[in-house]
C-alpha cells in the first residue's frame, strides 16, 4: 500500500479504506489503536482535526507507517484518481 494525502479527509479515507480491508469494524480498530470509536469515526471523516497521537497509533493498529517526503509535482486530477 502507497498512497498520498494531503488533506485530513485524504487520511481519513485511505484509514477507513484500510481497516475495512482488514475487516476491522470502528469498534475493533479502536481496541487495537487504544482510542474511543468516535475518534476512529472523527479520523476516517476528516472533518475534525485529530490529535497526531491518535493518528499514529490507528496507523500502527493497522501495520502501516507514516512517511514524508518532498512534495510530488503531481496534477489534482492525479491525487483525485486515488479516492
Amino acid at each position: 500500500m502507497n498512497d498520498l494525502a494531503r488533506t485530513t479527509k485524504q487520511i481519513g479515507t485511505i484509514i477507513q479504506r484500510a481497516r475495512k480491508k482488514r475487516g476491522l469494524t470502528q469498534m475493533d480498530l479502536a481496541e487495537r489503536a487504544g482510542l474511543r470509536q468516535g475518534t476512529i469515526s472523527l479520523i476516517e471523516t476528516g472533518n475534525t482535526p485529530a490529535k497526531m497521537d491518535s493518528i499514529l497509533a490507528v496507523l500502527a493498529a493497522l501495520d502501516l507507517e507514516f512517511t514524508i517526503r518532498s512534495r510530488s509535482k503531481g496534477t489534482a486530477s492525479d491525487i483525485e484518481e486515488l479516492f
